[in-house]
């Protein structure tokens, strides 16, 4: 009895051994997870945006990481790049711009593939002045609104929510846009909520 007992315990022993072994060598690794290829950053603009002084584009070159970054326009609207030195940037549109990037490197790269996206459009600004908690400028958003920017701006407890106004500059003269604050949030007169152009002053008594 004493070596049955013996071969069963050596026989379990065993079993357990090459249960061990077979579990050991199972990858236990959870999935490889592919991060892909990077995606560009979410453009700030749309197609027609022309590209300002203090602008900041991210230029992407296809399989080019050295040409890839992310840059400030200067003051002078030009940005500086590897193998380009300086290049003009503003008054062009980022497709416009990817274009002349495109052009330029073809001296240096062999079927360059340049995609231009606009992060922040710092050059378009508007100004709000008056009885608002900041006042100052303030970087104008696609479509912004008189009633999105004093939202934005917030108003003091002094301030003449019926008679603030626009002043915008156009051909030389300058306009003054009424707008009512309380007639627009109650859905009246909302032809006053018109969409800010850059360079435009709001002014809140």
């Amino acid at each position: 009895m004493k070596k049955v007992a013996i071969v069963m315990g050596l026989f379990l022993a065993l079993m357990g051994t090459v249960a061990w072994a077979q579990n050991s060598t199972k990858d236990t690794r959870k999935p490889y997870a592919s991060t892909g290829v990077s995606k560009e950053p979410a453009p700030a603009t749309g197609p027609d945006y022309v590209i300002g002084p203090e602008d900041v584009l991210h230029i992407s070159v296809w399989k080019e990481t050295d040409l890839t970054n992310t840059l400030p326009v200067r003051p002078d609207g030009k940005i500086s790049m590897p193998l380009l030195d300086d290049v003009q940037a503003a008054g062009l549109t980022p497709m416009q711009l990817a274009n002349s990037l495109t052009d330029k490197l073809k001296k240096y790269i062999s079927d360059p593939r340049v995609t231009v996206v606009v992060t922040q459009m710092n050059s378009q600004k508007i100004y709000i002045t008056g009885e608002v908690t900041h006042t100052g400028a303030m970087a104008l958003t696609p479509n912004m609104t008189v009633l999105q920017a004093v939202a934005s701006a917030g108003f003091t407890q002094f301030a003449n929510t019926k008679g603030i106004y626009v002043l915008r500059t156009e051909g030389g003269k300058q306009q003054k846009l009424p707008f009512n604050y309380k007639q627009v949030v109650k859905g009246e007169s909302m032809e006053q909520n018109v969409v800010l152009h850059p360079g435009d002053t709001i002014v809140v008594p």
